[in-house]
């Protein structure tokens, strides 16, 4: 609409001029003296000639601008044709790429070299069209490509620290991204994989540097750090010799994060040396509230050297009614009492765990038989109900179970992986469970489950190993039923049980059954018309049957 009223306004100012000049006729007149001749023209005619003349000049001028410049129009001409083909070629690439379409990216990933040459799409059309491929050396030269330009190099850089990390090339991985970093410090994942690497070489120093400029560049929030921070101190702590600078390092550990219990528990043992007995039980009080652990209730109880056994169940008491119904309060005061020999504190602490008892619980009660009443019996049973009772929380990263609390785990070298839970992947899984217990692979049976015998297939002649393992099972637990099997729960069978030949995956017993050395009378009433057999002369015969 504004273009129309432009154009009428400069209409009728063209008509106005052309009427102006009608009403006032003029005349000019041209003398040429060397010529001996006069012209006498209308005003009108002048003006006309001079229109005419100025557009003769333009045409004049343009063409002749067009013949100057018309070998650099013909090659940018050309130029744009092609550069128009390269990005239609990385398009239709990429978009093939995409699709898992091989045939059709190597057709166009070869196109685009062609016309786009070392652009940046065109190189990465490249790359990926190889790792499509399958051909990792080539992906590499031209990540190498990219890296060598300033505007592709972190991608460049990206992609050969994802090939490294594919040939499990660890140490060029970590160069890489030590490269990337000095480049761009906000790299994320140059950044993640820099502090990954140092926590694996256990080179916390260089971690917590790592940290920090993760930190400052904003890759990670204020809890995070703060979590991550004491993990890393609390590692340096106990690798480090010098007890100073660890009780420092821990400290500040425990102030980052308070409920961290392996920060606790080595501030409290570190200052319970250095004399600061309150100071040491006020922490570890302050993280028993927060994260009840075994731990935690060891440090409290031992907190002041030379105090007598029952000074120490005192002291652990006092602790567990912080806790209220915890179970690891009730279990801290068991231990406490048994050490203290008050056999009747540590029943009444374990009276509502026995009823559906842990291992730990079966043991601490198997304990309890065989120094209160020297039942043995008793005792054993008590043994055999932990081969099958319920497991204990313990330290647990990706599917590992360790002894004491580590700050990377060992499968993925994730930090803070480590949590104090009880190790189930599934209460109930699909299928038959396999656990993997380092050394061979057993089927963990379903826990309180009582199979019905039933008659099996006479099985073939087996090997010595084998023979030997038989004798020591009891014919109750042969096999169970075809049918489905009950479900299962991961359970780490003591070493009581002897080394079995590796279990096929595609195949697994529907039940393990226990193994009871020759003199175990095994649960209660398997063996109950036979006398029991006189006592051992060591008082921790039920630690040896479970180490």
């Amino acid at each position: 609409m504004i273009r129309v009223v432009l154009y009428l306004v400069a209409v009728a100012v063209v008509a106005l001029g052309a009427a102006w000049l009608a009403d006032r006729p003029g005349d000019v007149v041209i003398t040429w003296p060397w010529l001996g001749k006069v012209i006498d023209l209308q005003l009108g005619v002048v003006v006309i000639a001079v229109l005419v003349l100025a557009i003769v000049l333009a045409a004049l001028f343009w063409l002749l601008r067009a013949i100057v410049a018309s070998p650099s129009n013909v090659a940018f001409f050309f130029r744009h044709r092609r550069s128009a083909r390269g990005h239609r070629a990385i398009t239709r690439g990429l978009i093939a790429v995409g699709a898992g379409d091989l045939k059709t990216a190597r057709r166009f990933a070869v196109e685009a070299k062609r016309y786009a040459g070392d652009e940046p799409l065109a190189l990465l059309l490249g790359a990926q069209a190889a790792q499509l491929a399958g051909n990792r050396p080539a992906a590499e030269v031209f990540f190498r490509r990219m890296a060598d330009q300033g505007e592709t190099r972190m991608l460049g850089l990206h992609g050969l620290f994802v090939e490294a990390q594919r040939r499990h090339d660890m140490p060029a991985a970590r160069t890489i991204a030590e490269e990337a970093v000095a480049d761009n410090p906000a790299a994320g994942w140059a950044a993640q994989a820099v502090l990954d690497a140092r926590c694996a070489e256990h080179d916390w120093a260089g971690a917590l540097a790592a940290l920090d400029s993760n930190m400052k560049c904003g890759l990670i929030d204020k809890p995070t750090f703060r979590r991550s921070r004491a993990v890393l101190l609390t590692a340096r702590a106990l690798s480090g010799a010098d007890r100073d600078a660890a009780r420092a390092d821990v400290l500040e550990a425990v102030k980052l994060a308070p409920g961290l219990v392996p920060a606790a528990a080595l501030a409290g043992r570190l200052l319970s040396e250095a004399g600061e007995v309150r100071k040491a039980g006020r922490l570890v009080e302050a993280a028993w509230r927060l994260n009840p652990h075994p731990d935690l209730a060891l440090t409290y109880a031992h907190v002041r050297f030379g105090d007598s056994a029952r000074d120490r169940l005192a002291r652990v008491q006092s602790l567990a009614r912080a806790s209220g119904d915890e179970p690891e309060g009730k279990l801290a005061v068991a231990r406490a009492a048994i050490d203290a020999r008050e056999f009747g504190a540590a029943r009444a602490a374990l009276g509502s765990l026995a009823a559906a008892p842990t291992r730990r619980v079966a043991l601490m009660m198997a304990e309890i038989e065989e120094r209160d009443s020297g039942d043995i019996g008793r005792a054993r049973e008590w043994t055999a109900r932990a081969l099958t009772a319920a497991q204990d929380p313990s330290w647990t990263a990706d599917g590992l179970v360790s002894d004491k609390w580590l700050p990377v785990s060992p499968a993925t070298g994730r930090l803070d992986a480590f949590q104090w839970k009880v190790p189930l992947a599934d209460l109930n899984p699909p299928g038959p469970m396999i656990e993997q217990t380092g050394y061979e692979t057993v089927a963990a049976p379903a826990p309180h489950a009582e199979p019905e015998p039933v008659a099996a297939p006479a099985p073939a002649p087996p090997p010595p190993a084998a023979e030997a393992i038989a004798k020591a099972e009891p014919p109750e637990a042969v096999a169970a039923s075809e049918s489905a099997p009950a479900p299962r729960q991961e359970v780490i069978l003591p070493a009581v049980v002897p080394r079995r030949p590796p279990v096929d995956a595609q195949h697994v017993d529907s039940v393990i059954p226990l193994v009871h050395s020759p003199d175990d009378p095994g649960p209660e009433g398997e063996l109950a018309d036979e006398p029991a057999p006189a006592p051992p002369d060591s008082d921790s015969w039920w630690r040896k049957r479970v180490r």
